[in-house]
């Protein structure tokens, strides 16, 4: 657990972003509530040029097996799809 105040302030959402090559699924960590609270804000911010993950899952699109990273950055101009993951929806499957 954290003693930095700032931390209760954040919430992780699993997000899965796909490039031409690699289907990257990991988790982003974004403000509770209010300003830039929404994936999408944080995907549509001109001054980021980069999205940072943890616990992050790499594959090809085509299949094959799964690199784990605890940590990685990906270039938001080589994303061409990305979309929160429904943690929900997978664990039904």
């Amino acid at each position: 657990m954290s003693t930095d105040p700032g931390f209760k302030e954040r919430r992780i959402e699993r997000v899965q972003l796909e490039t031409d090559r690699q289907r990257i699924v990991g988790d982003v960590t974004l403000p509770r509530e209010g300003y830039q609270s929404r994936f999408s804000d944080s995907l549509n911010r001109v001054d980021i040029g980069f999205i940072p993950l943890v616990n992050g899952e790499v594959s090809s699109v085509m299949g094959g097996d799964v690199e784990l990273h605890p940590f990685l950055v990906v270039s938001k101009a080589h994303v061409r799809i990305a979309f929160p993951v429904d943690t929900a929806r997978q664990q039904n499957e």
